[in-house]
């Protein structure tokens, strides 16, 4: 029996997915998938444009036979933290064959060459590295240059300036320090850039410009082009749901951003923020109008907007660089909770669990009795990412909505799983 991992946030789940999973499914012959998403809050500092139960059913709806929930230090975290706890997760389960991801160049070869080169960290990739660093540019910047050093010949900027060549480059790399059994695929990503909030294209558009479009409420034209990439369930279960976006959370966190205001290393302690992006924002706080524009006022020439979102939503959801690096200590995932599953799936999670190194959570209440130490501090942090986001989104559709005004925020404690037969 052969089972394909995915690493996905599925912002949401559209035809390029789709795509992937029937590639994996029909086309690599692949017995059962198993998908490893990221929770309420994405890799780039941003909200999920739906919760991560809802996200669950579309993959589970479109290929997928088991989802489990990446921990939201790892959601939240650079390309290399997202990726090493994603692998770190995978590879504890004990039963996955190979990894699965899409990439802009789908060379499988020079993915792994750039790989082993950063897995390594040799000397003169470490001096190179280094160097550009003393210069200022951030550190995809200097990464990016000390491997033009290593490779003159090859268009390293280029390949590095995509975002799914990054991760994928990360995901291998974390395969090759973990000496993992597990074999990396790559699959040639299709339409636009993943940046592209274009809805013109002849396969597929970015999840990116299903949000943008979603979130503008374009003309009815732009709601039908919409439809075209989109499962008919997918665009149905969206229509049916509340978006967020990182705008909603802007009261929220200026209300925490004050509350620790006074000294300029007063968020420095935070996950990903130290002293100088805390100095940052300590010297903007009074200017600040709302979550994006607080993002792009702070961007310097080494501190990226993607970086300083992230840090602003660990500072909300205070998330703590002291316990990102013992999670990295302690071998990254301590457990792997799971969303949901098919009945295909059902017959793989008993596997799992006869299988993997790390506990299997289906109901969190026992969960939390049973854990202890960084497993429970890591669940807990997670509860509360997810308590934040219900609270935000029942706010938000109370505001807009008569139908909610007596809707109550769901129980992360006792929410069941989402189980599809077939």
């Amino acid at each position: 029996m052969k089972v394909t991992a995915v690493i996905a946030e599925y912002n949401p789940f559209h035809n390029g997915h789709l795509y992937q999973l029937d590639t994996i499914r029909h086309a690599e012959n692949t017995d059962l998938i198993l998908v490893i998403m990221s929770g309420n809050f994405m890799q780039r500092g941003i909200p999920a444009i739906v919760n991560k139960y809802e996200r669950c059913r579309m993959a589970l709806l479109h290929g997928a036979d088991l989802v489990f929930e990446l921990p939201v230090y790892f959601a939240l975290g650079s390309a290399e933290y997202f990726a090493q706890g994603a692998v770190s997760l995978a590879d504890k389960l004990g039963v996955i064959d190979t990894l699965h991801f899409g990439s802009e160049s789908g060379d499988l070869a020079q993915i792994l060459q750039y790989a082993n080169i950063l897995a390594s960290e040799s000397k003169a990739y470490q001096t190179a590295l280094n160097q550009s660093l003393r210069q200022g540019y951030t550190f995809p910047a200097s990464r990016s240059r000390a491997l033009s050093e290593l490779f003159p010949d090859q268009d390293i900027q280029n390949f590095l300036s995509a975002p799914n060549n990054i991760l994928g480059t990360e995901y291998v790399k974390a395969l090759i320090q973990r000496n993992s059994a597990i074999k990396p695929a790559t699959l040639a990503r299709k339409g636009t850039a993943y940046t592209s909030v274009s809805l013109e294209s002849d396969s597929f558009i970015s999840a990116n410009a299903i949000r943008n479009a979603l979130h503008f409420q374009l003309s009815s034209t732009a709601d039908s082009a919409i439809q075209n990439f989109l499962p008919t369930n997918v665009y149905t279960l969206l229509q049916a749901q509340e978006h967020l976006y990182t705008e909603d959370f802007s009261e929220i966190l200026l209300y925490k951003m004050l509350q620790l205001y006074g000294h300029k290393d007063a968020f420095a302690d935070y996950f990903d923020i130290g002293k100088q992006l805390s100095h940052t924002l300590h010297n903007n706080l009074s200017r600040f109008v709302s979550f994006e524009d607080f993002a792009q006022l702070c961007k310097t020439k080494n501190l990226t907007y993607s970086r300083i979102c992230r840090g602003l939503m660990h500072i909300l959801l205070g998330l703590t660089q002291e316990h990102a690096d013992a999670l990295q200590q302690k071998d990254y995932t301590p457990y792997a909770r799971l969303l949901g599953f098919t009945s295909r799936g059902q017959k793989l999670l008993k596997s799992i669990k006869a299988n993997t190194s790390i506990p299997v959570i289906t109901k969190p209440a026992h969960a939390l009795k049973q854990f202890h130490d960084i497993a429970l501090t890591t669940l807990q942090s997670d509860l509360f990412a997810a308590d934040i986001y219900e609270s935000i989104r029942q706010q938000k559709q109370r505001r807009w909505s008569h139908k909610s005004a007596n809707l109550l925020r769901p129980n992360e404690l006792t929410r069941e799983l989402i189980k599809i037969n077939f």
